[in-house]
């Protein structure tokens, strides 16, 4: 993780809260952050995890504290046993919440291309597999807002730009 010790320095002192109570009545949002990784041929790696029913893409939940970047890497090594170096920003994607989820920011980061022999290792904690399937192959086994996520993180890395959605709905021109 980052050290931000100078930066906390150059900032001065935390601000203090004028009205007792405010900060913590205010929305806390959950963050994610997922790494697209790609073979040579463009295929994408999918995790197959064993608590929702959709393929996903390598990643999880930001800690408290973390950067989003951190937790892409921490979140590929944990689930896959990779050590990847996380790219760019390609998507900041809002989706909100649904279920016994509250709502996200999602940060999908160019993960890089991977040779398909590279050795991956699933946490059976969280994964049943991985999967190697183009973006079309692979939408019936995903959410819909997941696949307009991905198909704007694919357009992120042949434009070069970075990506606003909502729901997976851009909002930033390409």
């Amino acid at each position: 993780m980052s050290d931000f010790s100078a930066d906390f320095e150059l900032d001065g002192e935390p601000e203090r809260e004028f009205h007792a109570g405010v900060a913590g009545r205010m929305a806390h949002k959950t963050v994610a952050s997922g790494a697209l990784i790609r073979d040579p041929g463009g295929r994408i790696l999918f995790v197959v995890p064993n608590y929702k029913p959709f393929l996903d893409i390598p990643g999880g939940i930001v800690e408290t504290g973390e950067p989003p970047s951190a937790a892409c890497a921490r979140e590929v090594g944990e689930e896959l046993g990779l050590d990847i170096a996380v790219g760019r920003l390609l998507v900041v994607d809002w989706t909100p919440g649904r279920g016994p989820w509250s709502d996200q920011l999602q940060f999908v980061f160019d993960g890089g291309v991977l040779d398909p022999s590279a050795t991956i290792r699933p946490a059976g904690d969280e994964l049943t597999g991985f999967r190697w399937a183009t973006l079309a192959d692979a939408r019936s086994d995903l959410r819909p807002s997941v696949y307009r996520r991905l198909e704007l993180a694919l357009t992120a890395i042949s434009t070069g730009a970075t990506l606003h959605a909502e729901f997976g709905h851009l909002l930033s021109p390409a």
